[in-house]
């Protein structure tokens, strides 16, 4: 196996007004996150969230430390979430096994643990999409399911957004010391997301695209409300959204997007709104 990973500073709202569309994908945009038999993780200055993927094929992978944490273990102060999204698969934490089917989540508390995964069949492989966070306790390991979610239902075919939140890894299902995760389903029909677009100050999140078929690509906006600009972005991609930027997007199709927060508030609701007609 093969573990890779990336630093990305934290920029200044008034430094990215500057950037190209060179400088905007280098600072926020994951391209690779699922090679076979690789563990490939990006550590954001950002809440110091870690985005990550690993895709185990013929192995089982360990979810190994990197030398920014200095530590013996990932998880030794840092809780994680993850979401399958490949075929079935396990996580394996300390001989205990979780087993994961696709759109299933896992949440894993801090602590000195090895955490392994597994693919049940090579040809069909697990593909584990991760977040992780700091964590100041630990708090129990629980497998998340959508019956287990708090579901929103919100937006209309009439709007191009007709879709459900889904709340998995949230205070309202679980405690967790910071990290929240959840995933946003569209509708056939509609391709907007997360509008009207708002900010929240008080914690940063990263945005997965997934469901996107192939030939098909997400514009992602980003930027401050009056200074906003955009990303194109192919399916099992993520980026990077700054607390001080807008986080949506359209897309040429109807997607599924994983969304996660870190930072000092868990209350899903605290957001400044922008109307659309306010964004530049």
């Amino acid at each position: 196996m093969k573990t890779n990973y990336e630093l990305r500073y934290a920029s200044h709202p008034q430094d990215a007004k500057q950037y190209d569309t060179h400088r905007l994908r280098k600072e926020y945009l994951i391209q690779t996150l699922f090679v076979a038999d690789e563990v490939n993780m990006v550590y954001s200055l950002y809440d110091r969230l870690i985005v990550g993927g690993i895709m185990p094929i013929g192995e089982q992978l360990v979810l190994e430390t990197i030398d920014p944490l200095k530590s013996d273990y990932f998880l030794a102060r840092r809780e994680f979430g993850t979401f399958n999204v490949g075929g079935p698969g396990k996580v394996i934490v300390d001989g205990s096994v979780f087993n994961l089917e696709y759109k299933e989540a896992l949440y894993l508390g801090s602590g000195n643990r090895e955490v392994r995964f597994e693919s049940n069949d090579p040809a069909n492989p697990a593909k584990f999409y991760f977040n992780s966070a700091p964590a100041h306790r630990n708090y129990p390991d629980k497998k998340i399911t959508k019956a287990d979610a708090v579901v929103a239902e919100m937006g209309s075919l009439e709007g191009s957004n007709h879709r459900n939140i889904n709340k998995m890894l949230v205070s309202q299902v679980l405690p967790t010391c910071q990290l929240q995760m959840g995933m946003t389903e569209l509708r056939p029909g509609s391709v907007w997301n997360t509008m009207p677009a708002h900010t929240h100050s008080r914690r940063m999140e990263a945005y997965f695209y997934f469901e996107v078929p192939d030939g098909q690509a997400v514009c992602h906006f980003m930027g401050e409300p009056t200074e906003t600009r955009h990303i194109w972005m192919e399916g099992d991609q993520a980026v990077l959204s700054p607390e001080w930027s807008i986080h949506s997007a359209a897309a040429t199709s109807n997607y599924t997007f994983i969304w996660g927060m870190a930072g000092e508030n868990l209350d899903y609701g605290d957001q400044d709104f922008y109307k659309e007609t306010e964004l530049r």
